[in-house]
């Protein structure tokens, strides 16, 4: 099996089993962090079913429909990604203010730390090798799927840090403002979440605008195509994109009016090949002209 699909399924699977933990002990603790936390998974368990086949259908060979492959299928899949992030994060806020306006007692609360212990520990594995996978095929499908479960690491120990917090300050006041702790937590938890959305959505819709590769890799490929320029042969015109995990890039290629046709593309087949060898997954346009 394609390894980006297996991951993405351990993503989907994983985030299943989370959720229904999460909301059965939110339900029956009463608190609105935990519950949060539950939305959260949610909506991972949602960006992880579009990881799964967003990976599927960008790995798809192109065709007379796509002659440009599938590749911004992934990135697709990552705006849509941030926008439920961001709903996310808006109903916990919304559901943390009135609980702070109508604030109860929680209970089962140790159960609650265990259920969040555990959700941060699993996520954090998954979120490891997704990272991994995604590092290793260039998808931002799959290295999105990972940021979501590396904030939900960080955000079930925040809630789990809280209610253990709660149980502390229990054993030693009982003033009504440790009620506050439990919202103030999930609207924490509702921040955390809208920067991610924000840097998820700021990577994955810059190349549906067709913007430029990094400045790291357009530097590497002007160095690469420099070695083969001479007094008599140089290059112009250098354009860069990317989809999904897939990079393109044309430029204009000068030689002297007097080389022949085969040496012309000897040329450009060496600078091709010497791209392609250092950039996995580069499609090379060369136009040439006579000088």
């Amino acid at each position: 099996m394609n390894r980006k699909v297996s991951i993405a399924r351990l993503s989907v699977v994983s985030n299943s089993l989370l959720i229904v933990m999460k909301v059965i002990v939110g339900i029956l603790s009463g608190s609105i962090s935990i519950l949060s936390e539950a939305i959260h998974s949610f909506m991972d368990l949602l960006a992880a079913i579009i990881a799964f086949f967003s990976v599927r259908i960008s790995d798809t060979p192109a065709d007379e429909r796509h002659p440009y492959g599938h590749g911004k299928f992934e990135n697709i899949s990552g705006v849509v990604e941030a926008i439920l992030i961001f709903i996310a994060s808006g109903w916990i806020i919304l559901e943390a203010v009135r609980k702070i306006l109508n604030p109860h007692e929680i209970e089962k609360i140790g159960l609650g730390i265990v259920v969040m212990a555990i959700s941060a520990v699993v996520n954090f594995f998954v979120s490891r090798k997704l990272y991994k996978v995604a590092k290793s095929t260039d998808s931002i499908a799959l290295e999105a799927d990972a940021l979501h479960l590396k904030v939900d690491v960080y955000t079930s120990m925040g809630v789990a840090a809280g209610l253990l917090l709660m149980v502390i300050l229990r054993s030693f006041s009982q003033s009504p403002l440790i009620l506050y702790l439990d919202p103030l937590i999930a609207i924490m938890v509702a921040l955390l979440i809208l920067r991610e959305s924000f840097i998820l959505f700021k990577k994955a819709y810059a190349p549906l605008l067709d913007e430029a590769l990094s400045e790291e890799e357009v530097e590497h490929i002007k160095v690469l195509i420099g070695r083969y320029c001479s007094e008599t042969v140089n290059y112009h015109g250098l354009r860069t994109r990317k989809a999904g995990n897939y990079r393109y890039l044309d430029f204009h290629l000068n030689v002297p009016a007097g080389m022949s046709v085969k040496e012309a593309h000897d040329l450009c087949d060496a600078i091709e090949e010497e791209i392609k060898n250092t950039l996995d997954h580069t499609e090379v346009t060369i136009h040439v002209e006579g000088i």
